[in-house]
């Protein structure tokens, strides 16, 4: 029986346990470059034993962050910041993720605690774009993106990937959740186009598909490819699990090696049944639809219930957020616990 602390071979990495670190937002970056905060942020939970940290949403363009004050990965400076962090995890014997991001109409966000959520252009904000002109609650219209602008934005997911290599990161994940662009394309909720990248279901997940590609040809071969979907919008005539078993068919075909199941983020009033372990059925119908190995996420705090998840095998790895910031030694306690 496989347990929480036994170690998980992807390709040619090896992560020392499945406790990891999930990407979580600072809002901490300048002009997208961490800083001091995110040397400590990151480097804290790095010295508490966990299998692997993931760095938080990064943009693979300027106009991709969520918020001005996000981090990104498509200059020199921004990767140079990021490879001191990377070199301080390894030299803790903890691997390094980083999740390549684009937040299509969510982005251009003011700081937490602004007095107005949309940055101005006066304020380094941008105008947004998505796969169809459909704004989200209380932020702007987007403008709908050109097949060509389409086709640009998946070579800068690559290039994106190719810094992530040369900042010396273990794996990349492409985020494909929590309504941001390439969400915004699959769930029928967002996505009215008429052209090749809408409608249909092979049509609607064409993007995402097209940037698994991308990346996977741009990272070496024994380095792992995560890709993180949000399941189920939890909305009637959304996105649904069953689709979510659909795309990771043919995304487990294209290379990718593990999907971070969470799931919402496209609609603002969606009703979501939160409680611990509340995403953890997504994850486990779907590894157990395709073979593909799974993360689990969302409300695990307790580490009998992050055993449970490993040995019962609903997923393969688990991914801890506030359970971590509130104790970045979280998984040395889990495991003298265990």
């Amino acid at each position: 029986m496989t347990h929480l602390f036994d170690p998980i071979t992807l390709r040619d990495l090896t992560l020392k346990n499945r406790v990891w670190v999930s990407p979580m937002c600072q809002y901490s970056s300048v002009d997208g470059v961490v800083g001091k905060w995110h040397e400590i942020h990151l480097g804290s939970f790095a010295t508490g034993g966990p299998g692997m940290v993931m760095v938080e949403a990064t943009g693979v363009v300027p106009e991709g962050r969520i918020s001005t004050a996000c981090p990104g990965i498509y200059n020199d400076e921004q990767q140079s910041a990021l490879a001191s962090i990377v070199d301080f995890s390894h030299s803790q014997g903890v691997a390094m993720g980083i999740q390549l991001a684009h937040a299509g109409r969510k982005g251009s966000c003011t700081k937490p605690g602004a007095d107005h959520p949309i940055a101005t252009l006066d304020e380094g904000g941008w105008e947004t774009v998505s796969a169809s002109p459909i704004a989200f609650h209380g932020m702007s219209i987007p403008r709908e993106l050109s097949i060509d602008e389409i086709h640009a934005l998946t070579q800068s997911f690559a290039d994106a990937a190719k810094r992530s290599i040369a900042a010396g990161f273990d794996l990349v994940e492409i985020h494909a959740a929590h309504g941001y662009l390439l969400h915004q394309f699959y769930s029928p909720l967002t996505n009215n186009r008429s052209d090749q990248y809408g409608g249909s279901f092979e049509n609607r997940i064409r993007f995402l598909c097209e940037v698994t590609t991308a990346v996977r040809n741009a990272i070496p071969e024994g380095m792992p490819l995560f890709i993180r979907i949000s399941a189920s919008d939890w909305v009637e005539g959304g996105w649904s699990v069953e689709d979510s078993i659909e795309l990771v068919k043919v995304l487990k075909e294209l290379g990718a090696d593990l999907i971070d199941v969470s799931s919402g983020g496209n609609v603002y009033n969606a009703k979501i049944t939160i409680g611990p372990g509340y995403q953890l059925p997504f994850a486990s119908k779907i590894r157990e639809a395709t073979g593909v190995a799974v993360s689990a996420v969302g409300m695990i705090t307790e580490a009998k219930l992050a055993d449970e998840i490993i040995s019962s095998g609903s997923a393969d790895a688990v991914f801890l957020a506030r359970a971590m910031l509130r104790n970045p030694r979280w998984a040395l306690n889990a495991a003298e616990e265990l």
